[in-house]
Protein backbone atom coordinates (compact mmCIF):
# COMPACT_ATOMS: atom_id res chain seq x y z
CA UNK A 1 0.00 0.00 0.00
CA UNK A 2 2.42 2.42 0.97
CA UNK A 3 4.54 1.34 -2.06
CA UNK A 4 1.09 2.16 -4.41
CA UNK A 5 0.89 5.83 -2.53
CA UNK A 6 4.40 6.54 -3.34
CA UNK A 7 4.38 5.54 -6.94
CA UNK A 8 1.23 8.14 -7.42
CA UNK A 9 3.34 10.81 -5.28
CA UNK A 10 5.81 10.45 -7.76
CA UNK A 11 3.74 10.14 -11.01
CA UNK A 12 1.69 13.29 -9.62
CA UNK A 13 4.94 15.12 -9.57
CA UNK A 14 6.12 14.30 -12.36
CA UNK A 15 2.53 15.28 -14.51
CA UNK A 16 3.25 18.66 -12.38
CA UNK A 17 6.59 19.15 -13.25
CA UNK A 18 5.48 18.76 -17.10
CA UNK A 19 2.68 20.70 -16.22
CA UNK A 20 4.79 23.99 -15.28
CA UNK A 21 7.36 23.21 -18.26
CA UNK A 22 5.14 22.79 -20.66
CA UNK A 23 2.86 25.95 -19.70
CA UNK A 24 5.37 28.37 -18.85
CA UNK A 25 5.89 29.14 -22.86
CA UNK A 26 2.36 30.00 -22.76
CA UNK A 27 3.25 33.91 -21.35
CA UNK A 28 4.72 35.73 -24.64
CA UNK A 29 7.00 38.60 -24.08
CA UNK A 30 7.70 40.98 -27.12
CA UNK A 31 9.92 44.45 -26.69
CA UNK A 32 8.57 47.10 -28.72
CA UNK A 33 10.66 51.01 -29.07
CA UNK A 34 8.49 53.49 -29.77
CA UNK A 35 9.46 57.21 -30.22
CA UNK A 36 8.03 60.14 -28.66
CA UNK A 37 8.00 63.05 -31.27
CA UNK A 38 7.16 65.62 -28.40
CA UNK A 39 10.48 64.88 -26.79
CA UNK A 40 12.67 65.01 -29.66
CA UNK A 41 12.05 61.12 -31.02
CA UNK A 42 13.10 60.10 -27.68
CA UNK A 43 12.77 55.39 -27.80
CA UNK A 44 10.55 54.45 -25.01
CA UNK A 45 10.90 51.10 -24.80
CA UNK A 46 8.80 48.53 -23.38
CA UNK A 47 8.57 44.77 -22.69
CA UNK A 48 5.09 43.44 -23.46
CA UNK A 49 3.97 40.23 -21.42
CA UNK A 50 0.97 38.52 -22.23
CA UNK A 51 -0.89 35.17 -22.80
CA UNK A 52 -0.88 34.22 -26.17
CA UNK A 53 -4.78 32.06 -25.29
CA UNK A 54 -6.02 35.44 -23.97
CA UNK A 55 -4.12 37.60 -26.25
CA UNK A 56 -6.34 35.88 -29.31
CA UNK A 57 -9.46 36.30 -27.41
CA UNK A 58 -8.81 40.27 -27.34
CA UNK A 59 -8.22 40.28 -31.03
CA UNK A 60 -11.22 38.52 -31.66
CA UNK A 61 -12.86 41.00 -29.88
CA UNK A 62 -13.97 38.44 -27.29
CA UNK A 63 -12.49 39.78 -24.15
CA UNK A 64 -11.02 43.26 -23.05
CA UNK A 65 -7.71 43.00 -21.12
CA UNK A 66 -7.00 44.11 -18.10
CA UNK A 67 -3.64 46.60 -17.81
CA UNK A 68 -0.75 46.38 -15.34
CA UNK A 69 2.14 48.73 -16.05
CA UNK A 70 5.24 47.89 -14.50
CA UNK A 71 7.46 50.52 -13.57
CA UNK A 72 11.62 49.51 -12.73
CA UNK A 73 13.67 50.49 -9.92
CA UNK A 74 17.17 53.31 -10.24
CA UNK A 75 19.36 51.70 -12.50
CA UNK A 76 17.80 48.52 -13.43
CA UNK A 77 16.27 47.59 -16.47
CA UNK A 78 12.83 47.55 -17.36
CA UNK A 79 13.75 43.69 -18.51
CA UNK A 80 14.71 42.61 -14.98
CA UNK A 81 10.78 42.27 -13.58
CA UNK A 82 9.75 38.88 -15.31
CA UNK A 83 8.44 37.44 -12.25
CA UNK A 84 6.16 40.23 -11.82
CA UNK A 85 4.83 40.76 -15.21
CA UNK A 86 4.19 36.83 -15.24
CA UNK A 87 2.18 37.01 -12.43
CA UNK A 88 -0.06 39.40 -14.07
CA UNK A 89 -0.28 37.41 -17.74
CA UNK A 90 -0.86 34.16 -15.75
CA UNK A 91 -3.88 36.28 -14.75
CA UNK A 92 -4.82 37.39 -18.22
CA UNK A 93 -3.15 40.76 -17.59
CA UNK A 94 -1.83 42.32 -21.36
CA UNK A 95 1.36 43.48 -18.86
CA UNK A 96 3.33 46.34 -20.47
CA UNK A 97 7.12 47.56 -18.50
CA UNK A 98 8.93 50.07 -19.23
CA UNK A 99 12.04 51.35 -19.35
CA UNK A 100 12.23 54.98 -17.62
CA UNK A 101 15.63 56.40 -17.29
CA UNK A 102 18.07 56.56 -20.48
CA UNK A 103 22.41 56.68 -20.46
CA UNK A 104 21.80 60.20 -21.53
CA UNK A 105 19.83 61.19 -18.59
CA UNK A 106 21.25 62.90 -15.75
CA UNK A 107 21.84 60.63 -12.50
CA UNK A 108 19.25 60.84 -10.16
CA UNK A 109 20.56 63.06 -6.96
CA UNK A 110 19.13 63.18 -3.78
CA UNK A 111 18.13 66.75 -2.18
CA UNK A 112 17.74 66.56 1.16
CA UNK A 113 14.88 69.22 2.42
CA UNK A 114 13.18 69.33 -0.96
CA UNK A 115 9.96 67.32 -2.50
CA UNK A 116 10.38 64.00 -2.72
CA UNK A 117 14.50 64.53 -1.91
CA UNK A 118 14.66 66.37 -5.24
CA UNK A 119 12.77 63.01 -7.27
CA UNK A 120 10.03 65.18 -9.11
CA UNK A 121 11.47 65.39 -12.13
CA UNK A 122 11.78 61.68 -12.96
CA UNK A 123 8.48 60.95 -10.96
CA UNK A 124 6.94 63.40 -13.84
CA UNK A 125 9.31 61.72 -16.51
CA UNK A 126 7.87 58.35 -16.03
CA UNK A 127 4.66 59.55 -16.06
CA UNK A 128 5.29 61.48 -19.69
CA UNK A 129 6.61 57.96 -20.43
CA UNK A 130 3.50 55.67 -19.25
CA UNK A 131 1.31 58.11 -20.57
CA UNK A 132 3.05 58.11 -24.16
CA UNK A 133 3.39 54.04 -24.06
CA UNK A 134 -0.28 53.26 -23.14
CA UNK A 135 -1.39 55.68 -26.30
CA UNK A 136 1.13 53.47 -28.44
CA UNK A 137 -0.20 49.96 -26.84
CA UNK A 138 -3.73 51.39 -27.42
CA UNK A 139 -3.21 51.48 -31.54
CA UNK A 140 -1.46 47.27 -31.29
CA UNK A 141 -4.06 46.03 -28.74
CA UNK A 142 -6.88 48.37 -28.64
CA UNK A 143 -9.17 45.37 -26.55
CA UNK A 144 -7.15 46.76 -23.27
CA UNK A 145 -8.82 49.02 -20.38
CA UNK A 146 -6.33 51.41 -20.55
CA UNK A 147 -8.72 53.26 -18.23
CA UNK A 148 -8.31 50.96 -15.34
CA UNK A 149 -4.43 50.98 -14.84
CA UNK A 150 -3.29 48.59 -11.77
CA UNK A 151 0.60 50.39 -11.21
CA UNK A 152 3.16 48.24 -9.99
CA UNK A 153 6.94 49.39 -9.17
CA UNK A 154 10.30 48.47 -7.41
CA UNK A 155 11.65 51.32 -5.45
CA UNK A 156 11.70 54.53 -7.84
CA UNK A 157 9.39 52.69 -10.28
CA UNK A 158 7.04 52.12 -6.90
CA UNK A 159 7.34 55.74 -6.25
CA UNK A 160 6.63 56.69 -9.77
CA UNK A 161 3.30 54.22 -9.46
CA UNK A 162 2.07 55.97 -6.42
CA UNK A 163 2.85 59.19 -7.95
CA UNK A 164 0.70 58.41 -11.33
CA UNK A 165 -1.57 57.50 -9.04
CA UNK A 166 -2.03 61.00 -6.80
CA UNK A 167 -2.13 62.59 -10.20
CA UNK A 168 -4.75 60.52 -12.10
CA UNK A 169 -6.91 58.65 -8.86
CA UNK A 170 -9.57 57.94 -11.39
CA UNK A 171 -7.28 55.97 -13.76
CA UNK A 172 -6.41 53.58 -11.57
CA UNK A 173 -7.66 49.86 -10.57
CA UNK A 174 -4.44 49.13 -7.88
CA UNK A 175 -1.42 49.44 -6.87
CA UNK A 176 1.20 47.45 -6.10
CA UNK A 177 4.81 48.77 -4.87
CA UNK A 178 8.10 46.87 -4.10
CA UNK A 179 9.83 48.73 -1.16
CA UNK A 180 8.91 52.34 -2.60
CA UNK A 181 10.85 55.02 -0.38
CA UNK A 182 9.68 58.57 -1.05
CA UNK A 183 6.06 59.07 -2.37
CA UNK A 184 3.08 58.92 0.67
CA UNK A 185 0.69 56.16 0.17
CA UNK A 186 -2.99 57.45 -1.03
CA UNK A 187 -5.38 56.71 2.21
CA UNK A 188 -9.05 58.05 0.69
CA UNK A 189 -9.51 53.66 0.14
CA UNK A 190 -10.27 54.66 -3.30
CA UNK A 191 -8.72 51.73 -4.88
CA UNK A 192 -6.48 49.05 -2.83
CA UNK A 193 -2.86 48.91 -2.19
CA UNK A 194 -0.55 45.95 -1.63
CA UNK A 195 2.81 47.09 -0.51
CA UNK A 196 6.24 44.25 0.43
CA UNK A 197 8.24 45.90 2.37
CA UNK A 198 11.90 45.02 2.48
CA UNK A 199 13.99 44.58 6.14
CA UNK A 200 17.26 46.06 4.61
CA UNK A 201 19.37 48.08 6.64
CA UNK A 202 20.31 50.53 4.29
CA UNK A 203 17.11 51.32 1.90
CA UNK A 204 14.73 52.58 4.74
CA UNK A 205 11.23 54.68 4.03
CA UNK A 206 10.85 57.78 4.09
CA UNK A 207 8.86 59.25 7.56
CA UNK A 208 5.15 58.92 6.37
CA UNK A 209 5.36 56.71 3.57
CA UNK A 210 3.74 53.68 5.00
CA UNK A 211 0.77 55.17 7.48
CA UNK A 212 0.08 53.17 10.64
CA UNK A 213 -1.63 49.83 10.55
CA UNK A 214 -5.23 51.12 12.13
CA UNK A 215 -4.53 53.85 8.84
CA UNK A 216 -4.01 50.79 6.28
CA UNK A 217 -6.18 48.49 7.47
CA UNK A 218 -9.06 51.05 6.99
CA UNK A 219 -7.68 52.50 3.70
CA UNK A 220 -7.29 49.00 2.08
CA UNK A 221 -3.68 49.02 2.60
CA UNK A 222 -2.21 46.03 2.71
CA UNK A 223 1.44 46.27 3.81
CA UNK A 224 3.74 42.87 3.35
CA UNK A 225 6.87 43.15 5.42
CA UNK A 226 9.21 40.72 4.64
CA UNK A 227 12.80 39.57 5.93
CA UNK A 228 14.06 40.66 2.20
CA UNK A 229 16.65 42.69 1.18
CA UNK A 230 15.48 45.85 -0.87
CA UNK A 231 17.71 44.45 -4.27
CA UNK A 232 16.20 40.92 -3.89
CA UNK A 233 13.13 42.28 -5.21
CA UNK A 234 13.87 41.69 -9.00
CA UNK A 235 14.86 38.87 -11.32
CA UNK A 236 18.23 38.50 -9.85
CA UNK A 237 17.46 37.85 -6.69
CA UNK A 238 16.92 34.91 -4.67
CA UNK A 239 14.49 32.03 -5.85
CA UNK A 240 12.77 32.57 -2.32
CA UNK A 241 11.98 36.40 -1.96
CA UNK A 242 10.37 36.16 -6.04
CA UNK A 243 8.59 32.94 -5.03
CA UNK A 244 7.13 34.08 -1.42
CA UNK A 245 6.69 37.86 -3.23
CA UNK A 246 4.84 36.14 -6.58
CA UNK A 247 2.59 34.20 -4.24
CA UNK A 248 1.32 37.00 -1.64
CA UNK A 249 0.56 39.17 -5.46
CA UNK A 250 -0.80 36.14 -6.51
CA UNK A 251 -3.53 35.96 -3.24
CA UNK A 252 -4.14 40.00 -4.22
CA UNK A 253 -5.12 39.86 -7.55
CA UNK A 254 -7.95 37.62 -6.61
CA UNK A 255 -10.59 39.80 -5.22
CA UNK A 256 -12.11 37.10 -3.26
CA UNK A 257 -9.22 36.35 -1.38
CA UNK A 258 -8.67 39.80 0.99
CA UNK A 259 -5.14 40.07 2.40
CA UNK A 260 -4.21 41.12 5.83
CA UNK A 261 -0.99 42.48 6.84
CA UNK A 262 1.70 39.70 7.55
CA UNK A 263 5.70 39.10 7.75
CA UNK A 264 7.04 36.35 5.73
CA UNK A 265 9.96 34.96 4.89
CA UNK A 266 9.44 31.48 3.84
CA UNK A 267 8.36 30.35 0.38
CA UNK A 268 4.44 30.31 0.37
CA UNK A 269 2.38 27.10 -0.28
CA UNK A 270 0.93 27.06 -3.55
CA UNK A 271 -2.08 24.33 -3.13
CA UNK A 272 -3.52 24.86 -6.74
CA UNK A 273 -1.23 25.95 -9.75
CA UNK A 274 -2.41 28.63 -12.24
CA UNK A 275 -3.08 28.14 -15.77
CA UNK A 276 0.51 29.04 -16.46
CA UNK A 277 3.62 28.76 -14.42
CA UNK A 278 4.29 31.70 -12.14
CA UNK A 279 7.93 32.44 -13.25
CA UNK A 280 9.52 32.41 -16.38
CA UNK A 281 12.50 34.14 -18.06
CA UNK A 282 11.60 36.57 -20.46
CA UNK A 283 12.78 36.64 -24.07
CA UNK A 284 14.19 40.07 -24.61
Amino acid sequence: MKRGILVLLSLSVVVTAAYFTASKWAIRHETITFRDPTRDGRPVEVDVAVRFDKEMQADAGMITLPVAILNHGNTVKFTEYSFLANVFAARGYLTISIQHDLPSDGPMVTKVGELYVGRLPQYQRGITNIKFAVEEMKKRQPNADYNRLTMVGHSNGGDISVYFAKQYPDEIKKVVTLDNLRVPFMTDGKFKILSFRSKDPVFKADPGVVPDDDICEKAGITVVRTGFQHNDMRDTGPDEAKASIQGMLDKFLDDESPLRPVETNALPTLTEPGPVALYAPSKN
